[in-house]
């Protein structure tokens, strides 16, 4: 009897919700099996089984909080006890911390830096020598518009993402002709927990327009299936990205001050 071909294997973090819960739809649809990762076990378990029922997906589950200075190391080896290649990581779990960063609450804004900088930088160093022993896999690492610039009270946000828009097309440069791709996929604001979750959906950013997720999560794939190093998604958001290269910066700052309100 023939064997059939293994399916390839895709590491998500941030699976729970939002983008996180579309790149898992998307990746089921096209026939990956799926490492899902987040803190919140139950809607995990419920996305396993969904994506099971709908894709005959097979997913591990990994409930892990990605703030801890260990998680990284510790997701890694449970992908590595269970035998499985990673295939493709995305990297999407993170958050924004808003307001004055005086007022900011300090653990706050470590943690964040841990879960939007270090673990995605960790992970990242720790899946590419099997990738490129093996000569093939993609990383798809979610930024945002808000690395083109700095953002007035969102400052810690904004730069985390980017150190992660910088970091992704440093890495897309050298890895050129190895078989290993990295995307940077850069969203502005889009309909997820996020605004919520940072408090700003009272923001001025915020009430401009939101993409939806799905809409997103598609043109990331889209981005990263094409090997491309930079996805900024939607029209207005590539205007604004490009506008920061040439406006002054006063001016861009102002602006982005503005958003936030």
């Amino acid at each position: 009897m023939e064997e059939l071909p293994l399916k390839k294997n895709a590491l998500i973090t941030g699976a729970s919700s939002g983008l996180g819960r579309e790149f898992a739809q998307i990746f089921a649809r096209e026939g990956y099996d799926l490492i899902l990762v987040a803190r919140r076990e139950r809607e995990l378990i419920s996305l396993a089984e969904e994506l099971e029922r709908g894709y005959g997906t097979a997913s591990q589950v990994i409930s892990l909080d990605l703030s801890l200075a260990t998680s990284a190391n510790d997701l890694f080896n449970q992908v590595i006890e269970k035998g499985l290649f990673i295939d493709v990581l995305v990297n999407n779990a993170g958050f924004g911390v808003y307001g004055p960063f005086d007022k900011n609450e300090l653990d706050d804004v470590v943690n964040m830096l841990e879960v939007n900088v270090l673990t995605l930088t960790k992970l990242t160093r720790l899946v590419l020598p099997a990738m490129l022993e093996a000569r093939k896999g993609k990383i798809l690492n979610v930024a945002s518009t808000a690395a083109f610039q700095p953002i007035p009270l969102f400052a810690a946000y904004a730069a985390s993402k980017s150190y992660v828009l910088s970091v992704s097309e440093a890495l897309a440069n050298e890895l050129q002709g190895t078989g290993v791709t990295v995307t940077a996929l850069c969203p502005g604001a889009t309909k997820t927990e996020f605004g919520t979750r940072s408090q700003m959906n009272n923001t001025r950013l915020f009430g401009k327009g939101v993409m939806d997720a799905k809409t997103v999560a598609e043109l990331g794939f889209k981005a990263l299936k094409q090997g491309k190093s930079v996805v900024i998604t939607g029209v207005k958001n590539r205007m604004i990205a490009i506008t920061t290269r040439f406006a002054p910066r006063k001016v861009i700052l102002s602006i982005a001050k503005s958003l936030m309100k």
